[in-house]
């Protein structure tokens, strides 16, 4: 049965969420969440190196496969968003300097996957993954941009079982139309009565 590791993380220039979720065939499971607190730390600089620093550590300790990242939010701030990229770009720096594998997923995409609403709250999000990943009271955070890292994460395994759409698939059967050498005799045809 297949295995990994994917590592969630939600950008911030504050405060970065991270969560590693384990999947196991088609099941996934918490493996930890928490967040990189830089709040102390004045010099915008230092708060990019300390953000390189402990999600290198993050990957040296759990040694994730994949790396799910929310895509910064496009809002009417400009500086907030030059900082928020600079924050997004060095934990990509981080898991490309130990090649692993980066996919970025816009939030609505993250809400959507999660609760089936684009326009759900962090605290929709938060509540949905308690019951979808069984998270005990004891191993929740006070921060929401923890569970915003770990939902990263499960879209991330949510979508692993579709057919990649940058690929040139539009749909299901786009993709078995365009991969019929991988799909055994006995599931076209019961693609084909369904």
């Amino acid at each position: 049965m297949s295995e990994k590791i994917i590592l969630g993380i939600d950008p911030g220039t504050n405060v970065m969420g991270y969560g590693l979720l384990k999947v196991v065939g088609n099941k996934a499971s918490m493996i930890a969440m928490g967040v990189i607190d830089m709040r102390k730390e004045h010099d915008p600089y230092l708060r990019l190196g300390k953000i390189f620093e402990r999600v290198t550590g993050i990957i040296d300790e759990f040694l994730p496969d994949e790396m799910a990242i929310e895509a910064p939010f496009f809002g009417k701030n400009v500086q907030s968003m030059l900082k928020l990229g600079r924050a997004q770009g060095v934990a990509i720096a981080a898991a490309i300097h130990h090649d692993v594998p980066i996919h970025e997923y816009a939030p609505l995409k993250i809400k959507m996957a999660i609760t089936g609403q684009g326009q759900a709250s962090k605290e929709q999000v938060a509540a949905m993954l308690t019951r979808l990943l069984n998270i005990n009271d004891k191993d929740k955070v006070p921060f929401m941009d923890a569970t915003d890292a770990l939902a990263a994460a499960y879209c991330h395994f949510m979508q692993a079982g579709k057919p990649d759409i940058s690929a040139g698939y539009h749909n299901w059967k786009d993709f078995i139309n365009k991969n019929r050498s991988r799909i055994s005799a006995s599931q076209l045809n019961a693609l084909k009565h369904k």
